[in-house]
């Protein structure tokens, strides 16, 4: 009876998934896991891969996947066992937000988008709450029995000073003489030599003694005509890389060449630059309770998913994958070690 029932079940088209690892009695099946595989590799950008290449890439995400697929089955787990769940007022919070995000404007629309991202309500609403309890196991499991003392905080802030230091910001006067188009966007070349030639008087006036700040109130095509030509605070690392090699070098008072710019033809003077600075400890607190906060935060995980891998009745069907998951368990606990 039993082959007959089989055999009547695949003509059927019924298909019996293959179990790579039970956790707790929840499965992990062989297509789940392909699943998975294929996501990572385009989130690589891997695209039109060889066969060989293929199997190398499946062969460095698997690992990992396996790792972070059963530690989220075990704090799915046991964010249940905690009582946490998704309610239906806290579901209809997350659609309302996902609609407004979205610009979605009734519910035909959203469940046509729901169809072409092949998923169904009750898919979405087991994602967000598995998502949700995840993140609150998370949040009071481990994030919330973390603390940072006066004492680790001084000792981190004294040895990495480096992570503290001030951009280099300036303020800066424009001016500007812009180079118009015809109607199609051709330039004229007449044009352009006139405007270069008029943005270089400007700054001959300047360099001449004239007032910048006035000057670019008067005979500016920049929009920053109304603030007498000011912009900023700018920091320095902002800027576009040819800008940042002419500005960082100046000093307050300078004044730039004439540059051809998208715009016409420009030039800047430095009205004032605050150079880098390591910030006070006081100033610098709350990022450095984070920072010592995040380099705790990969101990506690490891800790809290060893107890709960301990605790945890773990059957693989798949002793190669076993093997791997083994391996990448014991790398990420001694990487984890190494950084404490």
């Amino acid at each position: 009876m039993a082959v007959l029932s089989l055999s009547a079940a695949m003509r059927a088209g019924e298909i019996l998934e293959a179990i790579i690892v039970k956790v707790n009695g929840d499965i992990l099946t062989k297509t789940e896991l392909e699943q998975r595989e294929v996501a990572a590799i385009r989130q690589r950008g891997q695209q039109n891969l060889t066969d060989q290449q293929l199997k190398q890439a499946i062969a460095e995400v698997t690992p990992q996947i396996l790792v972070d697929t059963i530690d989220e089955m075990l704090m799915l787990q046991k964010g249940r066992d905690l009582g946490y769940r998704l309610s239906d007022e806290q579901f209809k919070d997350v659609l309302d937000r996902i609609k407004k995000d979205n610009k979605i404007e009734n519910e035909e629309q959203f469940l046509a988008a729901l169809k072409q991202e092949g998923l169904s309500l009750a898919e979405l609403r087991k994602s967000i709450e598995r998502n949700m309890i995840i993140t609150r196991v998370q949040q009071n499991e481990i994030m919330g029995k973390i603390s940072v003392s006066e004492e680790e905080a001084r000792h981190y802030y004294e040895g990495h000073q480096n992570e503290f230091l001030t951009p280099v910001t300036m303020m800066i006067r424009e001016m500007l003489v812009a180079v118009p188009a015809d109607a199609k966007g051709t330039l004229n070349v007449a044009k352009d030599d006139e405007a270069k030639a008029k943005a270089e008087a400007l700054r001959a006036r300047v360099a001449g003694g004239e007032n910048f700040e006035k000057l670019a109130g008067e005979s500016n095509d920049a929009a920053s005509k109304a603030n007498n030509g000011l912009i900023g605070p700018i920091k320095l690392e902002e800027l576009a890389p040819e800008l940042r090699k002419i500005f960082e070098p100046m000093k307050a008072g300078e004044i730039t060449t004439v540059l051809r710019t998208s715009r016409g033809y420009q030039f800047f003077k430095v009205e004032s630059k605050a150079e880098q600075a390591v910030l006070g400890f006081d100033q610098a607190r709350e990022q450095i309770a984070n920072k010592v906060a995040q380099t705790k935060q990969r101990g506690e995980v490891q800790k809290f998913l060893a107890k709960i891998r301990t605790e945890a009745l773990i059957e693989w069907k798949n002793p190669d994958l076993k093997k791997i998951y083994d391996q990448r368990v014991a790398s990420d606990a001694a990487e984890a070690a190494k950084g404490q």
